[in-house]
Parts: C-alpha cells; structure tokens; sequence
C-alpha cells in the first residue's frame, strides 16, 4: 500500500485560539498519528452563558486514538495547553512532550484531575529528536511571549516539516532563548516539504520589536508616579513580569504579585531556570504594612476576565487593595479582538475613582509576542519550503498568508479546521474533510454546541421565563386553578395587573374549556398550555417567555 503523509488542523485554522493539529503518517486511512497542542478557547456572555471553557471537538481523534502515538505540546499559553487536561483520557491517555517549563506547567493541570504525572516527558531541545511511530520530532527554540517556546521539526519517511508554533523573530526577548537564524537555516538545509506557520500577525506591515525595546519607557512611567501604580499583562509573559517589576523595584517599590496564575508562571520560570534576577516579591498580607505610594502591584486579567484580580479592582477591594484617586493602572498587553467591552468596562470603572489609565494605545508599552509580515516573509526564505500552510488564524489571516507565500514563490493552500491535506507529493492536496466544531466546558460537564444546552440559556435570558402548574384528580379535572412562577419577567403588563394574575386567569379559562380528551393527554394539555400563556405575555409585555409546564396527576 501506498503511504502519505497528512496534516488536518482541529481548532486554531480559521480561529484564533483553540489549536490542535494532527499529523499523519502510513497507508490511507491507517496513518500513525501524532497531535501538536491542544488548546482552548475563552468563553463570553453573549454567545456562551455560564460556560467555563471551550474545547476543540476532538471525535474524529477520538474514534481514532488507536493509532495515536504522542502529543506535542509547543508553548505553554493556554490556547496550546488548556484542553489537554479535559482530553487526555478520552484520547486514549497518550504520552505528552513538552519542554521543561510548559512541562511544569502540563503537570500542574494534570494534578488537578489526578491524572498521571508521568505521562508527561520534558523534551531536550533540538537537535534532539523523539520518535513517535513513523515520524521524528524535534523541539526548535523560537522566541515568544511566554518561555521556551519552540517550534517542531517533523520528520518522517516523506520529508521534513517544520511547524513553526507562535512565534516572533526577538534577538533578545529579556527570559527565553532568541531567535536564532542560523540553527534555523541549519534545519532547513536538507529541505523543508512544508513549513506551517502562524498567521496571527500578518496584516501588520512594519518588522516586529524586541520585547527588551519597552523597559526604559516602563520604568520612566512608573518612576513619575506618586500614589500606587498596578500594571496587567498576559499572566504567562514572564519576560514582561520581570520588565514590569524591575521598573518598580528601581522606583523604590516593593512588588506584589495579584492572581494565582501569575504566581504560578514567575514559580514555574524559576524553578526550572528559564529566568532569574527577578525582584522580591512580597505577599498581598504583608503588603498591607507597606504604605501604598510605595507598592507596584501586577494583576492578573489582561483581557477583561470578571473573576481576575483585575476586574475585580475596578468593582472595589480585592485581597485588602483598593485604588484610589491618583492612582495609575498600566495595561501592558493589547486586547484580544472580543474582549474589547469587558477591557473598556473595567477602564471606566477606573476612571469613576479617579485612577488614571495607560492603555497600550501609543505602542510604548506592550510589544506582540507574534511575527509581523516582514517577519513571515524572513522565516520563508530562512526555511525555502516546498509549500507553506498558513495555521493560527482566522480565514482572513489564512488567506492574507497564502497570498504572501504566493507572492514569495511558495506553493500554499488555505486549510481551515476539519481539512485533511496530503502533503505527499510536491504541492498540497486536499485529500478529504472532517467534521470539527466545539465542545463546552459547563461546570464538570462538557456538552455539544449543538446539544442545545446553551442556546436554551441563550433564550431563557433574552425572553425570561414562566413555570406553569398544574394539578388534576383522579377523573382529569384540576384541583384549583394552574398557578404561574416568572423569572427575569416584569411583574406588570400592559393591562396594569399582575402579570402572575393575567396569565393564571387565562390558563385556568383554557383549562375549563378543554375537552375531556385534551384533559387525559398530557401532551395536548402541555401544549395547550404553553400557548396560552406565551400568547397572553406577548399581549401583556411584548414578548413570548420560555414556558416550562408542570402537569402533577393524583392517583
């Protein structure tokens, strides 16, 4: 039989956020897998009520765990790591690699679900290689915005294939390695079949800057300062952390680290070495002797998050701190497209105390941790690909990428989610398609989007809701009158009375004027039922509420 080599994205071509990867190697539909990160996805309050997380639908995977061999796991944000916690066991409990800092990380969420620790293996950097069935893979350094990150040098029988992970092209990016051209050249010198690359960035036209280029404009900020000074990044953007609380040490304040991801990335970065010199931290209980125009605190909740120690300052106190008039608040991140009305909620909160707000508006102090187009176009002539796939991105970014390796000579292909391309011969070819599409994490349980689940919240919301009771004796006739219970419904309509009241008089009215076989059926009756009364809140309020009916028979 013939073998091909096959990559299919999961989450994360066509999105941004939620990245899961498969890679395939053997006889058509026999291929030895291997799956490169799986991540998640945030939730919001207009289209996902109550959920906690979103996961990528990994059935296809699923179904076919048998023949998966590893995961692979780049960086350690969470749209790379997140799900791997909430699927491992599901995908049949596979080994995990990782380098040493995302492994400390892995680890810890494994924890919480009591999983085994030793299925996750800490990876040595390239030129180190770990096989996996059919393919050889190697962790490349690449800088980021969070430590060793790395790309994956893929090899198998057909060639190789570089997955460039997230990347930037930093030559000093304060914590974690620099990017380092001549090691990639070195990988690419046997030639690359197909580099897949992000495309997060590539609408931006100027090169990317180095993350050491915004310490001095930090430090003078935050050394102009009098009253408290609170700053907020990407909880995992060590490199930042550290920029972040050195220009607060050298203003003379003493810093203190809000939210426990944040604490848990700076435990993370020094206990497995990627980053030292950071200054001494003190605990928000010890902070409260220090007097406050002397305290540089940094808080979790970049992006707007309700329950992070960010949008809970802006409500008031968190942990004994509250900010007051002459303040500053410094968001040192930029806002992911999505969170823009949960980051300007928090910012007006701010501003009604009296908090002054710096913002990442001028560009001084937040540098992207993702290549800009130059940048991409450097990285496809470093790797001269026989084709580049454009992944990490919506389909405008997929396309705008393709279009760029077009324009640099590169074959490329647009491959959103569920897409299987054969990279097999010497241009990608689609070979079929998968069905892809999210999971919900709802407290414990995960659900279908499609399931129904939240859309029904969706509805209970936007339309209120009224329970309808009834009870009946032995020969079908109602013991007392039905009797409504309103959620999220005004108590009073269009004709002044109680809506409760309105609504009761004309259920019992259709109940009295059932026939006996409406009476006996349960389903007619509840239909019946429901009718009326979204009928009569419509007259009432304007509006047809969700009706759930309760229909209790004695006897």
């Amino acid at each position: 039989m013939t073998n091909r080599l096959i990559y299919m994205p999961l989450g994360g071509a066509g999105e941004i956020g939620m990245n899961a990867y498969v890679y395939g190697y053997g006889p058509e539909d026999e291929e030895r897998l291997i799956l490169v990160d799986l991540g998640v996805t945030f939730p919001d309050m207009d289209t996902t009520p109550g959920v906690d997380l979103i996961l990528p639908d990994m059935t296809w995977l699923k179904e076919n765990r048998h023949r998966l061999e590893a995961i692979f796991i780049t960086h350690a944000h969470e749209d790379h790591i997140g799900a791997v916690s909430h699927l491992w066991e599901e995908l049949g409990a596979p080994v995990v690699h990782a380098r040493a800092f995302t492994a400390n990380i892995l680890r810890q969420k494994m924890s919480e679900y009591a999983h085994d620790l030793r299925s996750v293996v800490t990876a040595s950097a390239w030129p180190e290689q770990i096989t996996a069935g059919p393919f050889k893979v190697g962790f490349l350094p690449i800088s980021h915005s969070v430590p060793e990150s790395a790309g994956l040098v893929i090899d198998c029988p057909d060639g190789r294939v570089v997955h460039s992970g997230d990347f930037k092209l930093d030559p000093n990016p304060v914590v974690g390695e620099p990017f380092d051209p001549e090691v990639w050249a070195e990988v690419a010198k046997p030639g690359v079949k197909a580099l897949v690359c992000d495309s997060t960035n590539v609408f931006s036209d100027h090169p990317g800057r180095s993350e050491s280029e915004i310490g001095a404009a930090i430090e003078t900020l935050i050394a102009a300062q009098q009253g408290m000074v609170v700053a907020t990044t990407f909880a995992s953007n060590v490199a930042r952390l550290k920029t972040l609380a050195e220009a607060g040490h050298r203003a003379g304040r003493s810093v203190v680290l809000l939210g426990r991801a944040m604490r848990r990335m700076v435990t993370a970065a020094i206990e497995t070495g990627v980053m030292d010199g950071f200054p001494k931290v003190v605990s928000p209980e010890d902070a409260r002797d220090i007097p406050r125009q002397n305290l540089m605190v940094l808080a979790t909740g970049s992006q707007g998050e309700r329950r992070a120690a960010t949008a809970q300052l802006a409500r008031g106190k968190f942990n004994g701190f509250e900010l007051k008039e002459g303040d500053l608040f410094l968001f040192s991140s930029k806002t992911i497209p999505g969170n823009e009305r949960g980051v300007i909620a928090i910012i007006n909160q701010f501003s009604e105390r009296g908090v002054d707000v710096v913002d990442d508006a001028s560009g001084k102090y937040h540098v992207s941790g993702h290549a800009n187009r130059p940048d991409l176009q450097r990285l496809h002539q470093i790797m001269a690909p026989q084709m580049v796939i454009p992944m990490h991105g919506e389909h405008r970014h997929l396309r705008e990428h393709a279009k760029l390796a077009g324009q640099g000579g590169f074959t490329s292909v647009i491959a959103v989610n569920g897409t299987m391309l054969d990279l097999s011969g010497n241009a990608p070819s689609v070979a079929g398609y998968v069905e892809t599409g999210r999971t919900y994490l709802d407290g414990s349980a995960k659900i279908g989007a499609l399931d129904g689940i939240v859309r029904d919240r969706i509805r209970m919301a936007l339309n209120g809701h009224v329970m309808v009771s009834l009870i009946l004796d032995e020969d079908d006739d109602p013991l007392g009158e039905p009797w409504c219970e309103l959620m999220g419904l005004p108590q009073q309509g269009s004709s002044n009375a109680p809506l409760a009241d309105v609504l009761e008089e004309d259920l019992d009215q259709f109940v009295r004027r059932a026939d006996a076989k409406t009476m006996a059926d349960d389903d007619k009756l509840e239909e019946g039922l429901r009718r009326v009364a979204r009928q009569t809140a419509q007259l009432e309020i304007g509006k047809k509420p969700e009706v759930t009916v309760v229909i209790s028979r004695m006897g």
